[in-house]
């Protein structure tokens, strides 16, 4: 059974952060680091670190601002990472009330309710706990019926949880699918480091799939998926359960977000260049035919090189959306954040792709064509 996307959702903080406020964040960062280190730094067993600017941020990566779930604390030298308050196991948690109010969205686009949905994937790089799953939790408070389940292949997440959503629904185990990407990135970033501090923000989507012969007029029809894993060390975080049983600490480096940038960018680039033209290839479609490429949203040059490299050509305006300027890096959230500004003007008939690549290396590209 052929599935569609019927409607899709965003939740977007309500705090921003400019590149002028973390560069000066970052600043004074640096400089206590420095001072602190200044008699390793002087012996030569610790290098000076080195304070970003707004103009080396946007020519590394287009990236202008980002919204985060708390600023203060992300801005605070002494802390770099956000104040949540601890929420009771009675209270809803901050993942699943983020994701209820990107789904209740998808659901108003849609015309549905939360009674209508029988299938929910939380589809993130991060959870904030390894059990109850947090989709469980999200079903409980729209008053879903079937089952949840929680998933993660780290920026890929969200086309994978489509393909789920999508297999689910051609199977008959579900008739309104429900994949949600709560993104709260801030909290697994090292703000401390020059290279990686400017690189993520917050944000949560949604997007809900039903049979595409029920699904109403406008909505995308899902007309493949192709997903694609190859192992890598280059992006990695080490946190995990077992970090407390290790019989040496970790450096606290190894237990957040961390990538060798130059190397991602020299072997993902062609991979996914790759597949979107292969997966065009196989369903008898040429690249002329895309309207519309709705790619990760992680560094400006790679989706150029990108889009330049599938469409033959440098791309028109609109034609390769971009949305980390105001976004910056939300991991699996930003192609569908780009999806969600990005698809009211096209017609009937107009082909487009989902892609994400990250972490894994994991790549998911989705084909959908505008229903009449």
């Amino acid at each position: 059974m052929a599935s569609a996307i019927t409607g899709s959702g965003l939740w977007v903080p309500e705090a921003s952060i400019s590149n002028e406020e973390l560069v000066t964040s970052h600043q004074r960062t640096v400089a206590l680091w420095n001072a602190r280190h200044a008699a390793e730094i002087e012996a030569g067993r610790a290098e000076a670190r080195d304070a970003s600017t707004d103009a080396w941020i946007v020519r590394a990566s287009g990236i202008r601002s980002r919204y985060v779930v708390e600023k203060s604390g992300v801005l605070d030298p002494e802390r770099l990472r956000p104040h949540l308050p601890r929420r009771g196991e009675h209270e809803l948690g901050i993942q699943a009330e983020i994701g209820v109010a990107a789904a209740r969205e998808a659901l108003a686009r849609a015309g549905r309710s939360g009674a209508d949905v029988d299938a929910v994937l939380v589809a993130c790089s991060n959870l904030q706990r390894p059990y109850p799953a947090v989709a469980i939790e999200v079903q409980h408070a729209l008053g879903a019926r079937g089952f949840a389940y929680d998933l993660n292949v780290a920026c890929s997440s969200a086309t994978f949880g489509i393909q789920a959503a999508a297999d689910a629904i051609a199977a008959g185990h579900a008739r309104c699918a429900l994949v949600l990407s709560p993104e709260l990135t801030s909290g697994h970033n090292n703000f401390a480091l020059r290279e990686f501090h400017f690189i993520f923000g917050d944000a949560c989507t949604a997007v809900l799939l039903e049979p595409t012969a029920s699904a109403r007029a406008g909505a995308f029809e899902v007309l493949s998926t192709r997903l694609q894993t190859r192992f890598s060390n280059n992006i990695r975080n080490d946190f995990g359960f077992l970090n407390p049983c290790e019989d040496e600490a970790r450096a606290p480096e190894e237990l957040l977000f961390r990538q060798n940038g130059r190397q991602v960018f020299r072997e993902v680039c062609p991979l996914v260049s790759e597949q979107i033209l292969e997966h065009l290839k196989d369903e008898g479609l040429a690249p002329g035919e895309l309207k519309r490429l709705w790619l990760h949203q992680a560094n400006l040059g790679m989706n150029e090189l990108i889009a330049r490299t599938v469409l033959g050509r440098e791309p028109k305006p609109g034609e390769a959306p971009v949305i980390l300027d105001e976004f910056a890096n939300t991991s699996s959230a930003g192609s569908v954040i780009a999806f969600h500004r990005y698809h009211d003007d096209l017609a009937p008939g107009d082909l487009g792709v989902l892609c994400s690549f990250g972490a894994g290396y994991s790549i998911g590209s989705v084909l959908v064509r505008r229903l009449g």
